[in-house]
């Protein structure tokens, strides 16, 4: 960020009653912008995958992955229009279940490994292109593919208006230290989150708003 940034005091985010309509942080609404003209495409899919060996505890990980739906809001997020203005929709994750399509290549006849190696590569391709709503949702979603014996690849897709790098990080550690508990039949040891990103966008949208942001637009202008 640039001087007049970094000169400003940062206010603390407060946590916010989840009534009203909720705005779009600033980086969600370029991203929505983009979607509304045809241009954000595959460019702003974030996908990974995980190759998993050994006995895989199907249900512990699907109970990992509800599980961290519903601790995360901004990926149980979907954007509407109200009064020609794009809000975020934040669907209730109590009944909500993690969109994972499930593969078994073990029913192929793929003879020689490198045919199985390349029908994996077709669906991590299938799934890294496959679009998303932003209205309709999910904006996260996830392939199981069972390959030979007791190994599977995981491969989890995300719309970088919910999500980005540092995101993925969290996921994997999140998912990880569920899906050992899950197995070993203990409770959910993650903390409760204290903000979610909603609280963000609005605390955002109040901080950087009049003179501040005049301030922004001068320097931007000036520097560009």
């Amino acid at each position: 960020m640039n001087g007049a940034v970094r000169r400003v005091e940062r206010r603390p985010i407060p946590v916010l009653e989840r009534t009203g309509q909720l705005p779009l942080s600033f980086a969600q609404q370029r991203l929505w912008f983009l979607a509304q003209m045809g241009g954000e495409g595959e460019a702003y899919y974030l996908t990974f995958g995980v190759r998993l060996k050994g006995d895989l505890d199907r249900g512990a990980l699907r109970r990992a992955l509800d599980r961290i739906l519903a601790r995360h809001e901004a990926l149980r997020t979907t954007f509407g229009l109200v009064d020609d203005q794009p809000v975020q929709r934040i669907a209730d994750g109590e009944d909500l279940h993690f969109r994972l399509a499930e593969h078994d290549l073990r029913e192929l006849d793929l003879g020689e490994q490198l045919e199985a190696e390349a029908e994996l590569a077709r669906l991590v391709a299938e799934e890294a292109g496959e679009p998303f709503d932003l209205e309709a949702g999910p904006l996260i979603r996830g392939r199981l593919i069972r390959l030979a014996g007791a190994e599977h690849a995981l491969l989890i897709t995300m719309h970088h208006i919910v999500s980005d790098g540092w995101s993925m990080g969290v996921l994997v550690t999140e998912l990880s230290t569920l899906y050992g508990a899950f197995v070993r039949g203990e409770p959910d040891p993650l903390a409760e989150l204290e903000i979610q990103y909603a609280d963000y966008a609005v605390w955002q949208r109040k901080w950087i708003e009049g003179e501040l942001l005049r301030k922004q637009g001068d320097y931007w202008k000036s520097t560009l």
